[in-house]
């Protein structure tokens, strides 16, 4: 099967990068600045593979300098061999733009004197024929990178396929919270097992420390709130495209009621999304 292609491109500054990014978190595998008489070559490459590449995102740029004249060919070569390429050009004023390579500290590639209007002018032209054959042009100026994100997902024939990976971790206050953590529960006013004597030396992932934490009315009333959160932030957080999102649990020590509501949660976010990870940080404490 033919691996879906979208080939980004546009002038430098206009957010290439942020592009590339984005569709890697869609799934896509991303190569910058192959050479472009190589893109037929290593999309049949992608087709043969032992491992599934069936989507594939390319950047292709000034950068190329005297390559880029074949791309129109090249484009047509794609088609032949039954690729439908989708190509999407970003640009911005001038003015955005030669701010972004201020903030950066970077230079244009093609800029040799001090005439930085005159360079962008030279690569829009350079640019043409590319630009006249994409599919879908954004102007970047003011748009942030959620925004870009955003305007990629819509793209017909763009598919991210990636759902948000969550990683989970329980972990004990004492031991500070975990400093990569998007959103952090404290459980520390449910049921403590550690007052209990039978259950002290036990730690959440005990079948007996598990029920005790439970079945309690007060945890049943709070994990019915936090689920309905939860629901809540992990749909907002995908639709904003967020790839990762780290949630902690914390209690005391984190071997007990912090375990339960990590495990708790482990389960019932499998049933929403495929890509969870769960880990106990200080439960052997």
């Amino acid at each position: 099967m033919k691996p879906q292609v979208v080939i980004i491109t546009g002038v430098s500054g206009s957010g290439k990068t942020t592009a590339m990014k984005a569709l890697e978190d869609f799934g896509y595998y991303c190569v910058d600045n192959l050479p472009v008489g190589l893109i037929p070559n290593f999309l049949e490459l992608c087709e043969s593979a032992s491992e599934d590449i069936s989507k594939v995102a390319l950047v292709v740029d000034v950068r190329e300098r005297r390559f880029l004249k074949d791309f129109t060919s090249v484009y047509e070569q794609l088609r032949e061999k039954g690729f439908e390429p989708i190509v999407v050009y970003l640009d911005a004023t001038n003015e955005r733009i030669k701010a972004r390579f201020k903030e950066t500290r970077r230079r244009h590639p093609l800029l040799e004197g001090f005439n930085m209007d005159e360079v962008l002018e030279k690569e829009r032209e350079v640019l043409a024929p590319i630009r006249a054959l994409s599919h879908v042009q954004i102007d970047t100026s003011d748009i942030n990178i959620h925004q870009l994100r955003d305007r990629l997902r819509k793209i017909e024939g763009i598919t991210p396929s990636r759902t948000m990976q969550i990683n989970i971790i329980s972990f004990g206050y004492k031991y500070g919270v975990p400093s990569d953590a998007d959103l952090v529960i404290d459980v520390r006013c449910l049921p403590n097992p550690f007052f209990k004597e039978d259950l002290r030396n036990f730690n959440g992932n005990d079948e007996r420390v598990k029920e005790y934490v439970l079945k309690n009315k007060m945890t049943e009333e709070f994990l019915q709130r936090l689920t309905a959160f939860l629901d809540y932030a992990v749909d907002l957080y995908e639709k904003e495209g967020k790839s990762i999102l780290n949630l902690a649990f914390g209690c005391t020590g984190g071997k007990h009621r912090s375990v339960v509501m990590a495990n708790y949660f482990d389960r019932y976010l499998r049933e929403r999304t495929a890509v969870v990870s769960t880990f106990h940080r200080d439960i052997e404490k």
